[in-house]
C-alpha cells in the first residue's frame, strides 16, 4: 500500500471510529426500546445479544413453539439486559404483539415462519428486524414490502455482509478504485459438505408445539433430527443452501454495483447423489445463472465431491480484466493480473472488545462485527425514519432470485421476470407457484390484503 493510500485509509478508520463513538452516546442517551424476540434459537437468541451490545434495550418478551429455547433464552437475556429482569414468555406470537407492544421485534424463526410474524409486527406498530431469506416463497415477499411501506415500519433484513468491515473495505479498495477492472463475470459457490439424514419420525416431546412449528407449511412428521438447527435441509421449511448461503452472497453483489433484479434466472440441479433412501429432500447440486445482462453472476452448489477452494469453501470470484478478487466471510485475496503483489486481509475480530461473544458459544465470531454494525445502521433508519442499509425490498428482491432459481431447476427451464408487475413472463404455471398453499386455517397474505 502506498503511503497517501495508508493515511487516507487511516482518516477512513479515525472517521469510522468517530462515528461509531457518537451512535453509541447517542443510544445511552436514548430510553429503553422495548424489543421482542420471534424464535428462541441460535440465531434469533444472537441477534438479540448483539443489539443489547448496541442499544439500551428491555427485552419485554420471548416467543418460541419450544418451552425449552423460550426457558433458556430467558435465563440468558436476564443475566444480558440492564434490568436484570426475566421477560415474560409466549408460545404464539398473536398474543405477544397484543400484550406487549413492542417497538422492535427480532424474527429468527425458519425460514417457512418469517412473512407471517413480519406482518403481524408491523400491523402493530413495530420496526422488524427479520433473518434472510426474508420469505419462503415469492408473494410472501411481496407482502412484506407492502406491510413495511403500508405500516410506515422500517425494516431491516439480516443480510448484515452488506455491514462487514473487510467486505465493504475490499469494495473500496478494489472495486470502487477501478483495480479489477471491468467485471462481467462474478461465480458465487458453496462446496460444504452433504447433511446426515434425519432419524426416523417420532413423537414430538412435550415442551415442543411440533403443529405450530409446522405452522402454514406442508406438513411434515417431526424427527430429532429436524430441531434444533437443522430444518435447512427440510424443503417444507426452507429453500435449501440457495435460501441459506446464495442469497448471502448474490445480495453483496447486488449491492457492490447496485443492481435490482436479474433479467433472467436460470438453474439446473437437484438431488444427484444423495441416496434414493435419504430423508433429506433439499437439492445437493445447483448451477444458477442470474443474467443482469452486462453482468453475469453464477451460482454453484455442490455438496459431495472434492472441494476446489479449500480456502474459500463459501464465496466469491470476482474476473476482472485487471485482476481477481476472492472473498469469504472470512478473508479476502486480490490478484492483480499480470504479476504484481496480491493483497491480503482478514475479517474484523472484536473479541477482545466484546468478550461475552466467546461466552455465548452459538456466537459466529466472524459475523459478530457485522451484525453489530448492522444492528446501529437498523436503529440509525429507525430514528431518522430512513430506509436502513438492508430494507425489506432489498432483502426481498435478493432472497426472491433464489427462490426463482429453485422454481427453474425445478421446472426445467429458465424464467425471465418482469419486475414491474412482479410475475414470470409468459409461464402462467411458474407464476401459479410463486405463492405455496398455506396449510390448515393459516391465510397466505398478499400484498393486496396486508
Amino acid at each position: 500500500m502506498h503511503r497517501r493510500d495508508f493515511l487516507q485509509a487511516g482518516l477512513g478508520t479515525v472517521a469510522s471510529l468517530s462515528a461509531l463513538n457518537a451512535t453509541v452516546y447517542a443510544a445511552a442517551n436514548e430510553a429503553s426500546l422495548r424489543v421482542a424476540l420471534i424464535g428462541c434459537g441460535w440465531y434469533g437468541k444472537t441477534d438479540l445479544f448483539h443489539l443489547i451490545q448496541v442499544a439500551p434495550v428491555e427485552v419485554v418478551g420471548l416467543c418460541d413453539v419450544d418451552q425449552q429455547a423460550s426457558d433458556q433464552a430467558a435465563a440468558l437475556v436476564a443475566g444480558r439486559q440492564p434490568s436484570g429482569k426475566r421477560p415474560p414468555l409466549y408460545g404464539d406470537y398473536r398474543e405477544l404483539l397484543k400484550k406487549e407492544r413492542p417497538e422492535v421485534v427480532l424474527i429468527g424463526t425458519p425460514d417457512h415462519w418469517h412473512c407471517l410474524p413480519m406482518v403481524a409486527a408491523c400491523k402493530a406498530g413495530a420496526d422488524v428486524y427479520v433473518q434472510k431469506p426474508v420469505s419462503y416463497d415469492v408473494v410472501e415477499g411481496q407482502a412484506m414490502v407492502a406491510a413495511a411501506r403500508k405500516y410506515n415500519r422500517t425494516v431491516q433484513v439480516g443480510l448484515q455482509r452488506r455491514s462487514t468491515h473487510h467486505l465493504m473495505e475490499a469494495r473500496d479498495r478494489f472495486i470502487r478504485s477501478g483495480k479489477l477492472g471491468k467485471v462481467a463475470a462474478i461465480d458465487i459457490h458453496s462446496y460444504y459438505g452433504p447433511p446426515r439424514d434425519f432419524p426416523d419420525p417420532e413423537a414430538a416431546p412435550a415442551h415442543l408445539d411440533w403443529d405450530m412449528y409446522v405452522g402454514p407449511a406442508t406438513w411434515r412428521d417431526y424427527s430429532p433430527g429436524i430441531h434444533p438447527r437443522r430444518w435447512r435441509a427440510c424443503r417444507e421449511f426452507s429453500n435449501g443452501q440457495t435460501g441459506d448461503l446464495c442469497v448471502h452472497l448474490l445480495d453483496l453483489i447486488r449491492f457492490y454495483f447496485d443492481l435490482g433484479w436479474p433479467k433472467s434466472i436460470s438453474a439446473t440441479g437437484g438431488i444427484m447423489m444423495r441416496s434414493a433412501t435419504s430423508n433429506i429432500n433439499t437439492h445437493d447440486t445447483q448451477t444458477a445463472l442470474f443474467d443482469f445482462e452486462d453482468l453475469h453472476v453464477v451460482w454453484n452448489q455442490r455438496n459431495w465431491g472434492e472441494n476446489p477452494e479449500p480456502d474459500y469453501p463459501w464465496g466469491v470470484t470476482l474476473y476482472g480484466d485487471k485482476g481477481t478478487l476472492k472473498l469469504s466471510v472470512w478473508q479476502y485475496h486480490f490478484y492483480p493480473h499480470g504479476g504484481g503483489q496480491p493483497e491480503h486481509a482478514k475479517a474484523l475480530e472484536e473479541r477482545e472488545r466484546y468478550p461475552e461473544d466467546t461466552q455465548h458459544k452459538e456466537t459466529e465470531l466472524f459475523a459478530a462485527p457485522a451484525t453489530r454494525a448492522h444492528m446501529r445502521n437498523f436503529l440509525e433508519a429507525r430514528r431518522e425514519r430512513r430506509l436502513p442499509i438492508a430494507d425489506i425490498e432489498q432483502g426481498h428482491i435478493s432472497s426472491a432470485c433464489c427462490i426463482l432459481a429453485n422454481l427453474s431447476m425445478e421446472l426445467g427451464r429458465g424464467l425471465v421476470w418482469d419486475a414491474e408487475h412482479g410475475r414470470v413472463k409468459d409461464d402462467e404455471e411458474a407464476n401459479a407457484r410463486l405463492a405455496r398453499s398455506y396449510r390448515g386455517d393459516w391465510v397466505h397474505p398478499l400484498p393486496s390484503s396486508v
